[in-house]
């Protein structure tokens, strides 16, 4: 390992203590599992908008996306405006759903479909399974970055990261989440506007970076060099992504209020938007400065081998604030979904809640040790988000949109659009043919999801349970799980419930 490494190597270690030292301090307002799985449901606006701005400016839309405008230029910013456009469909389509004091996505799809206990357990099960799945990515872009600019081998950066997360999150919860995000989304953005500004005068300019790069690079949005199909399916995916992801949701759940939502959600959209282009354009300087580099090593390439050590230090946390902020959001995402309803599905009863937040820590070390295991088998950020989103979220936004907006949908219909969306993601995603035309499966599983949540919704009877009874209903179920009483399948089923 070189001084350069060494050098490298001590300041995100010295990053990890200082977001330790958060995590201790803010521990110290855990009082109960609620507390460390909520943050008592009071985040402020500049709370909100710094965790969520922070989680949006994840993995993918930094690094992921720094090399995705290395090979494809301004198609480099599509990441970021999907995320925007996502961002701005949740504030319009859910932001109201903080009036009823959810705590998990599994939940608020039961409540659109009578309380049923078969969705929210089988969608717990599947968001379970995504919030790992999210998590891998970042372990995945972390690692490539932290392997890349220190010199440590991947599967050792992989270890890193993940437990540099995991240890705060592990200390303080969801509170050392938010607090841990703010200060890294503040370092992230200015982190990102440096290199931004100083890979365009490295390069002479954005005339030289646009006369330097293929034309098709330099057409709007890439166009040109990705195809119309493949980039709109790369912005819809990661719309979908905002939209059905729980750590967004986790967002709603724990402000303060359903306005401090929507003034929170609508900012960070804007300056999301607006931050879309630093990567596009870092990618295509990396390109113009060494065209025969890897793509997905551009981010860390400017940060070692073109700018001084200084500015390596501040983009290197920079990056690795990307990676770890998403990461720790979904990791708490994650846990909340595992211990309020995983657990219910097969024992019928939640963790006592003198040791819910014992429970919580154990969940966590569980999650992030599946997780690792996943991220054995790729490397590549992009592929990974892309092809996950389409096989598990595409579904489930069209449970949601069509359980809250549609008064025909009914629960057979929710099923059918989880079942598929999957299926139709599977089926693209094995023929190579499909997958040039399309770019990811995200258009046709959506569309499949749809037609099948309407088509066996009306083959099926109408919902007979009203909103108002299934709000009651979750809320009995709720205030028994907390007391220790054991649920068991046919608790509060009624004829009306089952038709």
């Amino acid at each position: 390992m070189s001084s350069a490494q060494l050098t490298y190597l001590l300041v995100f270690l010295g990053f990890l203590i200082a977001m330790i030292a958060v995590g201790i301090i803010v521990s110290r307002k855990v009082n109960s599992g609620e507390d460390f799985l909520m943050g008592g449901r009071g985040l402020t606006t500049p709370l909100l908008i710094g965790t969520t701005l922070a989680t949006l400016v994840g993995t993918g839309s930094s690094m992921g996306a720094v090399g995705f405008g290395f090979s494809n230029g301004w198609g480099g910013a599509l990441y970021g405006i999907g995320g925007a456009l996502g961002m701005f469909l949740l504030l319009l389509l859910f932001a109201d759903v903080r009036k009823y004091n959810f705590m998990t996505f599994s939940e608020e799809l039961s409540f659109y479909y009578g309380a049923n206990k078969f969705v929210k357990g089988l969608t717990s099960i599947i968001l379970y399974v995504a919030c790992i799945g999210w998590l891998g990515a970042h372990i995945i872009g972390g690692s490539l970055y932290l392997s890349w600019i220190t010199g440590v081998d991947p599967l050792t950066a992989k270890l890193i990261v993940a437990v540099g997360f995991g240890l705060y999150t592990l200390i303080g919860g969801y509170l050392a989440v938010v607090y841990t995000d703010v200060i890294q989304g503040v370092i992230l953005f200015l982190g990102f506007i440096l290199l931004t500004v100083l890979s365009v005068i490295k390069i002479g300019g954005i005339g030289d970076l646009n006369a330097n790069v293929s034309p098709e690079m330099s057409s709007f949005l890439g166009l040109e060099q990705i195809g119309f199909i493949p980039a709109l399916s790369l912005a819809v995916v990661i719309a979908v992504g905002v939209l059905a992801t729980p750590s967004y949701r986790h967002r709603i759940y724990s402000s303060n209020n359903e306005r401090t939502v929507r003034k929170g959600f609508i900012i960070t959209g804007i300056l999301f938007a607006l931050f879309s282009f630093f990567p596009a354009i870092v990618g295509m300087a990396a390109n113009v400065l060494n065209p025969g580099l890897d793509s997905g090593y551009a981010f860390p390439y400017l940060a070692t081998e073109v700018f001084p050590i200084w500015i390596g230090a501040v983009v290197l946390i920079a990056g690795l604030s990307a990676t770890m902020s998403s990461g720790s959001s979904d990791f708490i995402a994650a846990v909340t979904i595992l211990l309020r309803d995983v657990v219910e599905v097969f024992t019928g009863r939640l963790p006592k809640k003198e040791n819910m937040v014992l429970s919580s820590r154990i969940s966590l070390v569980l999650t992030l040790l599946l997780a690792l295991f996943f991220t054995l088998f790729t490397n590549n950020i992009i592929t990974y988000i892309s092809n996950f989103i389409s096989t598990v979220m595409s579904g489930l936004f069209i449970a949601a949109l069509l359980g809250k907006f549609w008064g025909r949908a009914n629960w057979q219909g929710g099923i059918a659009s989880l079942i598929g969306g999957s299926l139709t993601s599977f089926i693209i995603l094995s023929n190579e043919s499909m997958m040039a035309f399309w770019g990811n499966p995200i258009l046709p599983s959506l569309l499949i999801a749809l037609a099948a949540n309407v088509i066996i919704s009306l083959l099926f009877p109408p919902q007979q349970i009203t909103r108002e009874e299934s709000l009651r209903l979750l809320e009995e179920e709720r205030t028994r799980l907390d007391e220790g009483t054991t649920i068991t399948p046919t608790d509060h089923v009624d004829e009306k419930y089952v038709k």
